[in-house]
């Protein structure tokens, strides 16, 4: 009898010994089979997120029983996460629960007009163009941030900025107010007053900048074209203008009918600026308004090379030579 016991209890030590060697293992040792990054969307239910999880970790059993514990299924968060060598299973629970999301990466730019900044984002977040859309027109949203509806897309500045992927469009654009206040340091709102230009004036006249010339090198030059015209009362006749206030980005070439159509935006029958950019201009080309060339320039026009440079003249009449070399150029490749 008393070595039945001894058996048994022998036993019973043996499959306590191997059951928390099993539990160390399976709850604390490596789950990771395959390592990279997987996003939970806000429409995701508890069956995506096991279909999404269990080919890339291994000890399913630990993770169902912890999972349970922790009522997993009810309570996971969306999110972009990332899944590291050497991960336990109470780390990747507890990772969903409590939403420990990796940041991921948003560049905005090279955009004209709202609609296409939301389409630009709604790849990059978890929000659909529509949603983000909204928040972008939104006019309560724009006076929370100090902007109005029209004005609010001269806040977004081109660069790469880490958001959270389940980030809300509303937020977003708080976060954006940010980061527009950090790039408006004391330094650049001092060249910003040698111009006589209001922030919003600086993007819009960047914005033109930017749409007349991607030569960086260039950029200080032209803005001191438009700059000169600005104080000399002259309207900025800038072909760009044209283009958004047609919403046709695709015109190749600005012709004299184009030049009537009624727009605010359109700056050939309009003195000054139009209300708001044009696009959303590169930061060298609002680093070219804040640095502008001073010189007596008026006028500009592109070089019948095609390099991507311009003429530049002081009189209307040379600029006249320059527009007629131009326009033969356009006529001779058959550009309409």
């Amino acid at each position: 009898m008393k070595k039945t016991l001894f058996y048994t209890f022998g036993i019973a030590i043996l499959l306590g010994g191997i059951l928390a060697v099993w539990g160390l293992v399976a709850f604390k040792g490596n789950a990771v089979v395959e390592a990279g990054e997987f996003r939970l969307s806000k429409r995701s239910d508890y069956p995506t997120l096991i279909d999404s999880l269990m080919p890339r970790i291994k000890h399913h059993a630990a993770f169902d029983l912890y999972a349970a514990r922790l009522e997993l299924e009810r309570s996971f968060k969306p999110g972009h996460y990332e899944l590291r060598e050497g991960m336990s299973v109470i780390e990747i629970v507890r990772m969903l629960k409590l939403g420990l999301q990796t940041p991921v990466r948003v560049t905005i730019n090279n955009v004209k007009i709202p609609a296409q900044l939301a389409g630009k984002l709604a790849r990059q977040i978890d929000a659909d163009s529509v949603e983000i859309l909204g928040a972008l027109t939104s006019k309560e949203l724009a006076r929370e941030v100090g902007f109005d509806s029209v004005t609010l897309f001269s806040m977004f500045l081109p660069d790469t900025y880490e958001f959270y992927w389940t980030v809300e469009p509303e937020e977003w654009v708080r976060r954006m107010r940010k980061e527009y206040d950090r790039f408006w340091s004391e330094e650049r709102d001092q060249k910003r007053k040698r111009s006589g230009l209001s922030r919003l004036e600086v993007m819009t006249l960047a914005s033109i900048v930017y749409e007349e010339t991607r030569k960086a090198d260039e950029m200080p030059r032209v803005a001191g074209v438009y700059i000169n015209r600005l104080k000399k009362g002259m309207p900025l006749q800038a072909d760009p203008t044209i283009k958004y206030a047609m919403q046709d980005f695709g015109l190749r070439r600005i012709l004299y009918k184009h030049l009537k159509y009624p727009s605010p935006y359109n700056t050939y029958i309009n003195k000054g600026l139009p209300p708001s950019p044009i696009c959303m201009p590169g930061r060298e080309a609002i680093e070219g308004v804040l640095n502008f060339e001073k010189h007596d320039y008026l006028y500009f026009c592109a070089r019948p090379t095609f390099d991507g440079y311009h003429n530049f003249a002081k009189s209307y009449s040379e600029h006249l030579k320059n527009a007629r070399a131009y326009s033969a150029e356009l006529n001779r490749r058959k550009i309409k």
